[in-house]
């Protein structure tokens, strides 16, 4: 009986109202301040009055560098966080011929007092072979990144591993599917399905499925949860017996968890909404990622073992040729960063869907274009360098009168 070893396929998918002064004379000749000029001299003699955390937020974006997998680090996507927060993360890179071969992400940002956090999980892929052989064979197969088991779909998945094994299994509640996230995911894995059934699958089917969750911990904390899973079903032929088997493939991705205080549940969602919309991936890099993959799933015989930086050519050669084809160079990405950000904001469409669930985004301008921020705020500026933004829900708040900073502008909602 001929069989085939099971392969992991890691799919990864892999967010200021200027106020200005004039000034009029009464027939004495004595000049007055009309109401204008009145309400800026009072913001500022009044700045203390405004709380940050409370009355507005800072966001400031975050940008996790790929430090493994090209001769030099590569910014891989970005996100915005409140600017007081600490963030780690990277770019994981399991190599060809490693158990749970493919690229990841993992993420984590913390308030200063600890009581707030907004974590991205690595993707996480298990399999399962109805070959009994070959089942047999994989059963071992345990890693942080990927196992064997019966694939699962996201609510399950989530009751009965993602909530008990990872995050401390805490009381959930308010369980929902989300059917733009689901719909994004099965969409985006088209093209992987048909390079799937290139390689001798007589059937691929795709399956996916999206929640969002509540959480309670012990401690009083309360938490968000977000989640998706995909699950790819590929009958593949026995040319000995005319028999078939089936090789499930299923990966839990989007693994988002926030946790804050109980008494801060509102002013959460407005956060993780912010958050989550704001998301954007380097096209030039995940263009070179995808592309080493494909080359590797084409050429089974190509069995590097390592570190990916120490494939000096393969991956230099796929990696710095589809970025100087593809976008720019990496000696000048920096200088072109918000170039990209701006141009995947319709790309990173997964991350926006699942975001609709909890709070709908709108669309600003600011000098450098169109920004998709939350619509959980309904005030939002921008210092114009991509980078920076302030939400806010009170209306009285102008950051430029109380940082007296010009540069902060409101942004103007566009369709």
């Amino acid at each position: 009986m001929q069989s085939s070893k099971f392969c992991f396929l890691i799919i990864t998918a892999i967010t200021m109202l200027s106020v200005t002064s004039c000034s009029s004379q009464d027939k004495s000749g004595v000049q007055k301040n009309n109401s204008k000029t009145s309400l800026k001299a009072n913001m500022k003699t009044s700045n203390t009055a405004f709380t940050e955390g409370k009355d507005y937020s800072v966001f400031t974006r975050a940008r996790i560098l790929d430090k493994a997998g090209f001769s030099q680090p590569v910014e891989a996507f970005s996100l915005l966080i409140p600017k007081t927060w600490k963030f780690d993360g990277d770019i994981i890179w399991n190599g060809p011929g490693e158990s749970c071969a493919g690229t990841n992400k993992r993420f984590k940002a913390t308030s200063p007092d600890g009581k707030y956090s907004f974590e991205m999980f690595p993707d996480y892929t298990w399999g399962f072979n109805t070959d009994h052989q070959v089942a047999q064979f994989n059963q071992n197969t345990n890693s942080p990144y990927c196992g064997y088991g019966e694939p699962l779909d996201a609510g399950h998945y989530l009751a009965q591993v993602y909530a008990p094994q990872e995050l401390g299994n805490p009381q959930l509640t308010d369980i929902k599917a989300n059917e733009p996230g689901a719909k994004e995911m099965k969409q985006s894995g088209e093209k992987f399905r048909q390079e799937l059934m290139s390689y001798g699958a007589s059937q691929v089917m795709f399956y996916s499925s999206a929640i969002n969750a509540k959480a309670k911990w012990n401690d009083g904390s309360e938490g968000l949860i977000i989640c998706g899973v995909i699950i790819i079903e590929s009958t593949i032929p026995n040319v000995y017996n005319g028999t078939y088997s089936k090789i499930y493939t299923s990966t839990a991705t989007e693994r988002i968890l926030f946790k804050y205080p109980a008494s801060a549940s509102d002013k959460a969602a407005g956060m993780l909404s912010v958050i989550m919309s704001s998301v954007r991936t380097n096209g030039a890099w995940k263009n070179s990622v995808n592309a080493f993959w494909a080359d590797v799933r084409q050429k089974k015989q190509i069995a590097h073992v390592g570190r990916i930086k120490m494939m000096d050519y393969l991956t230099r050669q796929i990696g710095e040729n589809t970025i100087r084809k593809g976008k720019q160079n990496l000696n000048d990405m920096d200088a072109n960063m918000r170039n990209w950000e701006a141009s995947q904001q319709s790309q990173d469409r997964t991350h926006t869907n699942f975001v609709k669930a909890i709070r709908e985004v709108e669309n600003y301008r600011d000098e450098t274009g169109k920004v998709e921020l939350s619509s959980g705020y309904n005030h939002a500026w921008s210092r114009s360098d991509g980078s920076s933004f302030i939400m806010s829900d009170n209306p009285n708040f102008d950051p430029s009168s109380v940082f007296q900073d010009q540069q902060w502008k409101e942004m103007k909602k566009v369709d």
